[in-house]
């Protein structure tokens, strides 16, 4: 029988079906330090961000064919070596776009609005100070009509497109491998109406210096920043800035100071360079709104990651089992 370490967990309905099909599914935490010792037990391990599978976990699973991925990102994983090993490397680049997409939209909405701000003060001041902090929290700007920089125009870059022209802004999108998109627009349970953009991408040059938000969602493996100080530098002043591809894609120590410079109006992250301990100067700063590395993290999108996997996962070994 074919044994599942979902070791990050996995929706119940992903589990269901892999058990539906004859395999064995635990989806108890088990600690990095004794994966050693457990996982060579196992035919396919299930991870998301938070298990590492190296070269030298790999070498202790002799029986491990599959390693899966629900999500995107496999830095957490040792892709080149795992296939050295011909161990089938799966993830699902597709499940999670929607709802990294939103959360972009949800720090461009806070970042414009100053809601991170408020709603960190008026728990504290709201009763002594109301009039102060709304007067603080009366500049805010409208997304409409701005120009949205999109940096990686892949599935997740295409649902950031697709959302910021149904609000009215101006999409720049940049990307190596694509000249054009066809982005399709379907109205919530509308058969009538579909509408279909073009979309041409551009030069990082003009996305730096137009764009009044700026979106990273390229892929990034280590090595020099996509975004730092030569390119922050060429941003218009006032920019705001969002991360939710990875940490060390946008230069930290740049982006602090963009942000006390004024050049940056303000930035949002959900990835950091030093995960899970973001350091302290981001942590407590006044322009950054944060969240704890969640842009796939929704109950819709964790469902269609396991759905996703289960079929793959039961298509591999097809009736092998």
């Amino acid at each position: 029988m074919v044994k599942i370490l979902a070791n990050d967990g996995i929706h119940p309905d992903g589990s269901i079906l892999l058990e539906e099909a004859g395999y064995e599914v635990h989806t108890d935490k088990v600690a990095q330090e004794d994966l050693l010792h457990i996982l060579p037990d196992y035919d396919v391990v299930i991870v998301r961000s938070a298990t590492k599978i190296r070269k030298e976990l790999i070498d202790a699973c002799p029986n491990l064919k599959i390693i899966a991925r629900g999500g995107v990102d496999l830095d957490n994983i040792d892709v080149a070596y795992a296939k050295e090993k011909n161990i089938t490397v799966m993830n699902t680049p597709v499940s999670s776009a929607a709802s990294v997409a939103e959360l972009v939209f949800g720090h461009m909405f806070s970042l414009a609005r100053h809601l991170y701000l408020a709603n960190r003060e008026m728990p504290t001041k709201g009763a002594t100070e109301f009039d102060q902090l709304k007067l603080n929290y009366s500049n805010g700007v409208q997304l409409r009509g701005k120009v949205l920089g999109i940096i990686g125009f892949g599935r997740v870059g295409q649902e950031v497109a697709r959302i910021g022209m149904g609000i009215g802004m101006e999409i720049l999108p940049v990307d190596l491998a694509l000249s054009e998109v066809d982005i399709d627009i379907n109205l919530y349970k509308s058969e009538q109406v579909r509408l279909s953009v073009k979309i041409t991408t551009t030069s990082l040059e003009e996305v730096l210096t137009k764009a009044d938000f700026i979106t990273v969602h390229v892929p990034f493996a280590g090595g020099t920043p996509i975004i730092g100080r030569e390119e922050i530098a060429k941003m218009k002043s006032g920019t705001y800035l969002i991360n939710t591809s990875r940490g060390g894609t946008v230069d930290e120590a740049a982006l602090i100071e963009a942000l006390d410079s004024g050049k940056l109006a303000g930035a949002a992250l959900d990835v950091y360079d030093q995960e899970p301990s973001p350091q302290q100067e981001l942590l407590q700063h006044p322009k950054i709104s944060m969240t704890p590395h969640t842009g796939a993290a929704t109950l819709e999108a964790q469902r269609q990651n396991a759905l996703e996997l289960a079929d793959k996962i039961i298509a591999f070994f097809g009736d092998d089992i």
